[in-house]
Formats: structure tokens, sequence, C-alpha cells
């Protein structure tokens, strides 16, 4: 992988970085933000759902733009939108306005995340995609790590209104270089028939020019290119899929939004730092189970860690009566759970060809989006119901479980890989994830 090949993917994961950030401060902030707005902690579950609500919506119709005009565009302007909703969130002053603004946040965020992920998987070598998908996404832990610190750090300091002001800033310092140094995919130009376009931006990179041969092109877009996600007998996957985003991110969801407040509530005096060993658990396990799908039946090995995490993920809420032992309990569920989620995620970008693959991605995180509302929104009503902290993660425990069964379910589906068979296929192609 040459040098500037790396910086693709590391522009990407800055990307993912600004998604964790703002996931984790808007949570991290609700404490302080409830008394000003005049709204119970319960409360909080709509206006993270309404958040991940507007992800769901960006994600889902630039997947379906960004396989018709590039991936490019989709990143520059997710985090242009994403920058300057930010900026104008501290100025709410009511819960209708702070709805609103994370709902357009959402907007921005969604629509970045199918072109990151999309050029991602398109530059990574094959035989490593699964390992480098998931590290870049290992952004997105890593900002929710970081927007504990800096939340933590400036709100006390600064009021709830600073951790925004940091949040909007980032992303617009980050987009000239996006806009300068992200390169559009280079297969997605061979297969739109430029190139001439495509050559340059190889050489650019440093990339033979020989590797535009693992272009796995596949049909042209149809009319409607949701609709190609469900030929050459795709469909019992593309469900399946669905289904592994939706229920894998309830939990991420319900687990990264609501452990601080259920954890101080229930004793724990280090619930705010058990939310930095979950997601520093997340990006070790995305890097170990990453680099053993590598090597052996992707999702075989993903929804076992999805099983084992399960486990830890239920104990939480016991966990809580020891801080030292929530500690360690939060790390291992973040290790196994959250790690196999972003692993899930290459997992979704080798399915599809790249024809289908920004529509595949996206619509795939739309209905993780949705599973991300859900487990905000659900975890609200727990709560406000009075439900046990034991009780709520037993919940969660068994999402995970479903997540396992889906992912085994997909594994013995008898795929077939979607290139055609002039061109070169990658090597995790659809017929070698199952």
């Amino acid at each position: 992988m040459s040098r500037s090949t790396l910086v693709v993917i590391l522009l990407c994961a800055s990307v993912a970085l600004l998604d964790g950030f703002d996931t984790q401060s808007i949570s991290l902030a609700a404490p302080a933000l409830g008394p000003v707005l005049h709204l119970q902690p319960s409360g909080f579950g709509t206006v993270f759902g309404i958040g991940l609500f507007g992800g769901l919506i960006g994600a889902t119709v630039a997947g379906m733009i960004g396989d018709r005009v590039g991936r490019k565009p989709l990143v520059t302007f997710g985090v242009m939108v994403f920058g300057v909703v930010t900026l104008v969130t501290p100025s709410v002053s009511s819960v209708g306005a702070l709805e609103t603004v994370r709902f357009f946040t959402g907007i921005g965020l969604g629509t970045a995340l199918p072109g990151i992920i999309s050029l991602t998987s398109e530059y990574a070598p094959a035989k490593s995609r699964a390992t480098i998908v998931g590290m870049m996404f290992c952004g997105f832990p890593m900002g929710a790590v970081v927007g504990g610190v800096v939340a933590n750090w400036l709100i006390p300091a600064q009021g709830w209104g600073s951790v925004f002001y940091v949040g909007g800033v980032a992303p617009l310092l980050l987009l000239p270089l996006l806009v300068f140094k992200l390169p559009e995919s280079a297969r997605f130009l061979s297969v739109r028939g430029d190139s001439v376009a495509a050559a340059k931006t190889l050489e650019r990179l440093g990339i033979p020019a020989g590797n535009t041969g693992a272009v796995d092109g596949g049909p042209g877009v149809t009319r409607s290119p949701v609709a190609a996600l469900f030929k050459q007998g795709n469909g019992p996957g593309t469900v399946l899929l669905w289904a592994a985003m939706f229920l894998t991110l309830v939990m991420t969801y319900f687990l990264v939004t609501w452990l601080p407040s259920v954890a101080v509530a229930a004793g724990a005096k280090n619930g705010l730092l058990a939310v930095s060993t979950l997601n520093l658990g997340g990006v070790l396990g995305c890097l170990v189970i990453g680099r053993i799908a590598d090597r052996r039946r992707p999702a075989v090995v993903i929804g076992s860690a999805y099983a084992v995490g399960a486990v830890f993920v239920g104990l939480i809420g016991w966990a809580t009566q020891s801080d030292s032992m929530l500690l360690v309990v939060t790390f291992v569920a973040g290790l196994l759970s959250v790690g196999a989620q972003m692993c899930t995620i290459p997992l979704v970008a080798h399915f599809y060809n790249t024809r289908e693959r920004a529509t595949g991605v996206g619509w795939s995180m739309g209905w993780g989006r949705l599973g991300g509302i859900t487990g905000p929104v659900v975890g609200g009503w727990l709560i406000g119901a009075g439900l046990a902290a034991s009780s709520i993660f037993l919940l969660a425990g068994g999402v995970s479980v479903c997540a396992a069964l889906v992912l085994f379910g997909f594994s013995r589906l008898k795929l077939r890989a979607t290139a055609p068979a002039t061109v070169k296929a990658p090597v995790n192609d659809a017929a070698s994830l199952a």
C-alpha cells in the first residue's frame, strides 16, 4: 500500500472519528444541557434518536447518489453540512431547536459514511481489506474516547456549548484536505467509462495501472439502484446484512449513549471512564477480529465474537457494584461486541460490486442507523420505567446474541461472486464471505 493510499484511508478515518466525537459529546453534554432546557434525562432518548434518524436518511439517499456521481462528493458535502450545523448547536434555546440541529447534523454524517467506507474498501489491498476497513472505522470509537476527554475537560470550565464549537470547527478544518487530497474511486471512474481519469488517479496514488483490472463491475446501474441489491442471488444476503446492521447498532448506540447515565445512577464512580474503556476495547477488538476474519470465514468469526461478547454486555449491569470490575467488563464487552460491530461494515462493503457498493453500504448503514435510533429511544423508555440496570444490560446482551445468529445464517448462504468472468475479482468477494 502506497503512502498516498494510506493518506486516503487516514482521511476517511478522520471523518469516522468526527462521527464518534459527535455521538459521545451529545451524550456527555446531556447532564449539563438538561437543566438549561428543563429536560429530564429520559427525555434525551428522542434527542439522541433524531440525530440518528437524520443519519438514516443521509446514508440511504447518499448511497444511491454515490453510485451515480462518485464517492468524493458525498464525503465533502457531508462534512461541510456537519461542521456548519454543529457550530449552530450552542445557540439553541429549546428542545425543538436542539432536535432540529441534531437532525441536520445526522444528515451530514450519514451522507459522508457510504463514501468513506466505499473508498477505503476499494483502495485497500484485497488480502487485508477487512482489517483495513475495520481499522479505518476505528475512528468512530476513538472519536468517542476523544469526545469523552474533551467534554470532561471543557464542559465544567466553558459550559456545554464549548464541546460543539470544537465539534464544528474540526470538520471545517478537515474540509480543505478532503477537497484537495481525497481522490475519487478509480474503480468507480473505470466502471463509469472514464479510464483516463482512473489512470491519472492511480498514477497520483502510486498504484500500478494494472490494478484497474480488479474492478468487480457487474451489470450497469438499473433504474432502481436498490433493486440491484436483490439481483444475481444477492437478495437473502442483503436482507441478512440489513438485519445484522440493525441489531448491532441497536446494541452499540444504546451502550454509547446510555452507559454513562445508567452506570452513574447505579452508583458507579467510574461511569464516565467506562465509556472510554468500552470504546478502547472496541478499537483493539476491531483490529484482532478483522485480522482473523481476513484469514477465516468472516461471517463466522464476527458472529462468534458477538455471541461471546453478549455475555460481557449482559454483565455490565452487575459490574456497576465494583468500579474496577466495571472497567474490566466494559473493556471486554467493547473488545468483542463493539469490535465485531465495526468488522460487520467491511463485510457489507465486500458483498457488493463496484457499481452498487455505495448503494449497498448506504442502505445497510441506513438500517443500522434505524437500529441506532431504536437503541437510545428504547433505552430512554426502559430507564423512565424504572427498570434495573442489570435487566437493561441483559436485554442489550440478548440483542448481541440475535446479531450472532443472523451472521451465522449469512455464513450458510451459498453466495456467488458478482464480478464477471472477464474481470479479475477481488479476493474478498461475495463467494468468499460464505
